[in-house]
């Protein structure tokens, strides 16, 4: 449930009426040194990824999966249970002498997230959804005629709006996939499809429904739900394909940004060096130009009997947009996410074969190009953006 804010937002609260609170959580496997003044942080972190990704444990079991001590683990969890976060379940069931230990878990239900996907071609979407990402609720509004900011931005505060509206836990906090460069404090630095330059998306928000907000691409809120929901290695790209192309990059276990927040852009980088199709940026044979839907489904429509081949051709320029990127990075998966109808095997198996040619020999073959299996992934990857901030959770 939620409570009125005197400045006319919405607050999330806990049982109790007390504000709704939580310490900063750590990054995506971060890897900088964690100072002594951090270490209650790192260790809450620890201890709820540790509950999130195994289930049901009791405190000795967290203590041994962690390495912290027992007291400590006390700490937290009496912590964790105080602010709604983790619930005790029930003893385990045991044969032997002793004292059954009491099981304790995140509670996966007793509170909501809001995820945000601006990167739809006719409506924003959203929903509302559990910790474990499944989506509980859909609401959508559809996009401004002109592409005016503070019309886009309208329709994102009256989505949101309408999300506050239908979630019945409290709410964790707000994630928002858009199209665009964004800076790492949601700043949206580019987004011309809905006329944003600098515009202050996150902070905006947050005045207004005192509510944490995060901000980030589309791709790169998508490649953070196929490694946390996903089966997908600790190094990998997620290309998403539909009016544009965008990738979204993890190394490491760790989101890959770049010092001007562009990492990923991939769409208008020009693939040979023939002139190529007409890019909507006004070059010649930019990744996007070849491989975008719309584009594609013409193409076929045109010359139905040609569709392998328009396929192939297109999933060959993927590949060679990809290779470098694959061996500068020693990435050991590209996940797509977009129309299967659309891309479908030839284009799958044109870019894979086109990669590997492209690649060191006997290093790189085993590199796959596969499909996402995964539905809502902008949203599902704006529900693990909040997990990731408030509660260190990945």
């Amino acid at each position: 449930m939620t409570s009125p804010d005197p400045s006319g937002g919405r607050r999330a609260v806990l049982t109790g009426g007390r504000p709704h609170s939580f310490g900063a959580g750590s990054r995506l496997r971060s890897r900088t040194k964690v100072l002594p003044e951090q270490a209650r942080a790192h260790n809450r972190a620890l201890v709820l990824q540790t509950l999130y990704h195994r289930g049901a444990l009791s405190r000795a079991d967290l203590s041994r999966e962690t390495g912290l001590t027992r007291v400590t683990i006390s700490d937290l969890v009496a912590e964790f249970i105080a602010d709604g976060i983790v619930t005790e379940i029930g003893v385990r069931e045991v044969t032997g002498p002793g004292k059954p230990a009491i099981l304790i878990d995140i509670d996966r239900t007793g509170h909501h997230i809001i995820g945000i996907d601006l990167s739809g071609a006719a409506e924003f979407e959203g929903a509302v959804l559990d910790l474990d990402g499944s989506v509980l609720e859909r609401r959508s509004v559809p996009l401004p005629d002109a592409a005016e900011p503070e019309l886009a931005y309208a329709a994102v505060r009256r989505l949101a709006g309408l999300l506050l509206d239908a979630a019945t836990r409290p709410v964790l906090g707000i994630g928002i996939g858009t199209p665009g460069v964004v800076r790492p404090d949601g700043v949206v630095l580019s987004a011309p499809n809905l006329g944003w330059s600098d515009f202050s998306l996150e902070s905006r928000l947050q005045g207004e429904l005192s509510l944490p907000v995060l901000a980030r691409n589309d791709a790169n809120a998508a490649v953070l739900a196929e490694y946390t929901f996903g089966d997908a290695p600790a190094d990998l790209m997620l290309i998403r394909i539909g009016r544009g192309v965008g990738a979204g990059l993890i190394t490491g276990g760790e989101p890959l940004v770049g010092g001007r927040f562009a990492a990923g852009e991939i769409g208008h980088v020009v693939v040979g060096t023939d002139p190529g199709p007409e890019c909507a940026c006004g070059r010649h044979g930019c990744l996007e130009a070849w491989v975008n839907v719309p584009r594609l489904e013409n193409a076929v429509a045109a010359a139905p009997d040609e569709r392998d081949a328009i396929l192939r051709q297109a999933g060959e320029r993927l590949g060679i947009g990809i290779a470098q990127i694959v061996a500068a990075l020693d990435l050991s998966e590209v996940v797509l996410s977009g129309d299967r109808t659309a891309l479908s095997d030839p284009f799958v198996d044109a870019a894979t074969r086109t990669l590997h040619e492209r690649t060191l020999d006997g290093v790189f073959e085993d590199v796959i190009i596969r499909f996402s299996d995964q539905r809502d992934i902008v949203l599902r990857g704006a529900a693990v953006m909040v997990l990731s901030a408030q509660l260190g959770v990945s």
